[in-house]
């Protein structure tokens, strides 16, 4: 009885609150409203590709409701931008309301083809306004986006089912049906010029006997789950060269995802891969920048070719969210290479292989979650989930480096042994972090006393790198790794990645140190 008595009195109370209440009076916008910003910039965009949504706060400050008679693009309906007003789309409205000490959300997004507009130089500023009010009342907020023009390479689509083209891969002389979207490159596809952008979707495969040229100064943007793939018998030309300005980098060549927005800049993972195919032949990269993909570089196979299945020279790979370099029983070439923050691990040579580093900075500073794997990594097997294989490590050298990280150690040599394999390795000159104090790991290929394997090695000193958690790798006066390189080594690479010369007293990595300001 009391509960219904209880609930009978709120509801009168509900009743008599609602009977009392008198409706909002709307007093007209006089032209005092506050904004978020006074300038919406929506990024650089490619052309015909949508923008991210980016939002404006609209304030009434005042004590009184106000009625907005109208919100609009100056531009009217033939403006290239689209607007969201409490939850509407459209280019204009009338009579938007605000609460009194209230405030509202607008949204604007943005998709131009470069075409329907005057071009300058493959690139154009696209402006527009958000008027609000008219007249003595109007206030205005400005919209701002570089349209950027870009050669766009993608798989077809049936239009009628929706299936998109998949590659068929050579692989030993036999086709191979595959579920990786993509396509081969035509042959006037088969050299990337700087004078636009490239974005990829899908795979782009260089064919068989074919090779894929990257001029200096090139840009290349990649989709979500898209890449290269270099096929059996095809080859990769990267052709950066050095710049002057580390900051435009205007000679390197850059691989990075299509997203452009600042938010997007260091997301590891927003790509694929470069895969050089086992049977992909005389690959070089120079002067590369790589950039949040899901492995940087993936090389597979010729582990015993003449000529290195991969020759990568003065370039960086960083925010890659599995590997900055994968290799499975391959052959690689490294000078001057610079890899940081990786979320397994930044260079792996595993499945035996032909590895050579000379003046390579491979770091790992991963903080986005847990990392379960060293900066380096070098193994002679893989398992799945039928059969473990292994394979002959012929040689693994790393000379003049600095292998570091914020966690310990930094380096494992993960050896399963078999009487008819070959497993060698040696580090020279070189600057690492490791530490065991729980004696975890054992055997001969941790017997740091056998100069067989290794030689002149600075255990757990600071690399005083300027910032590591920016990619900022160059070593500064208190760098343990200050004049400790081999001379033989650095007269092989005389120059370090920003063109300085190493010979009088080489510093172990591939910058010469630099008295920070």
């Amino acid at each position: 009885m009391k509960k219904t008595l209880y609930f009978l009195i709120c509801f009168t109370f509900l009743l008599l609150w609602s009977s009392c209440r008198k409706d909002f009076n709307f007093s007209s916008s006089n032209g005092n409203l506050g904004f978020s910003k006074d300038t919406v910039y929506l990024d650089t965009v490619f052309t015909n590709i949508g923008s991210s949504t980016y939002n404006l706060k609209v304030y009434n400050r005042s004590s009184e409701d106000i009625s907005i008679s109208s919100v609009k693009l100056a531009l009217g309906e033939s403006s290239e931008y689209r607007l969201n007003v409490d939850g509407i789309a459209g280019k204009s409205f009338e009579n938007v309301e605000i609460l009194a000490k209230d405030s509202m959300y607008i949204f604007v997004e943005t998709t131009i083809d470069i075409n329907d507009l005057p071009n300058l130089e493959n690139e154009f500023l696209y402006t527009d306004k958000i008027e609000f009010d008219a007249g003595s009342n109007q206030q205005t907020v400005d919209l701002v986006t570089l349209v950027q023009d870009a050669v766009f390479i993608y798989p077809d689509k049936d239009n009628t089912t929706g299936v998109i083209e998949t590659l068929t891969l050579d692989i030993g002389g036999q086709e191979v049906e595959t579920e990786i979207q993509g396509r081969y490159l035509e042959t006037d596809e088969l050299t990337f010029t700087n004078q636009k952008p490239y974005v990829i979707y899908g795979y782009a495969a260089v064919p068989n006997n074919e090779t894929l040229n990257i001029e200096a100064g090139a840009r290349v943007h990649f989709h979500a789950n898209s890449g290269l793939l270099v096929s059996e018998g095809a080859s990769l030309q990267v052709n950066g060269e050095l710049s002057t300005d580390q900051e435009i980098l205007e000679n390197q060549v850059i691989f990075e995802s299509d997203r452009l927005e600042p938010a997007f800049a260091n997301v590891p993972g927003q790509w694929g891969t470069i895969w050089l195919l086992d049977g992909s032949r005389n690959n070089i990269i120079n002067y590369a920048t790589i950039l949040n993909a899901a492995v940087g570089v993936l090389s597979e196979g010729n582990p015993d070719s003449i000529i290195d299945n991969l020759t990568i020279t003065n370039s960086q790979i960083y925010n890659s969210s599995n590997f900055g370099v994968l290799g499975r029983n391959t052959s690689i070439s490294a000078e001057n290479l610079v890899i940081n923050n990786a979320g397994q691990t930044s260079f792996a040579a595993t499945l035996g292989g032909r590895y050579n580093l000379t003046h390579c900075t491979i770091a790992n500073y991963w903080s986005s979650s847990f990392r379960q794997f060293p900066a380096l990594l070098i193994n002679n097997f893989q398992e799945t989930e039928d059969a473990t294989f292994v394979a002959n490590l012929t040689e693994a050298n790393f000379n003049n480096c600095i292998i570091y990280g914020n966690d310990n150690p930094e380096f494992i040599i993960d050896e399963i042994e078999d009487a008819a394999l070959v497993f060698n390795f040696k580090f020279t000159n070189c600057l690492v972090r490791f530490s065991d104090t729980n004696n975890t790991f054992s055997g001969a290929n941790y017997d740091f006393d056998d100069t067989t394997k290794y030689e002149n090695i600075i255990f757990n000193q600071e690399p005083d790198f300027r910032d590591s958690s920016a990619n900022d790798l160059i070593i500064g006066d208190d760098s343990a790794a200050n004049n400790q390189g081999n001379t033989t080594f650095a007269s092989q690479v005389p120059l370090d990645i920003l063109g300085v010369n190493r010979t009088a007293s080489p510093d172990l990595g591939a910058y010469q140190h630099i008295t920070f300001e």
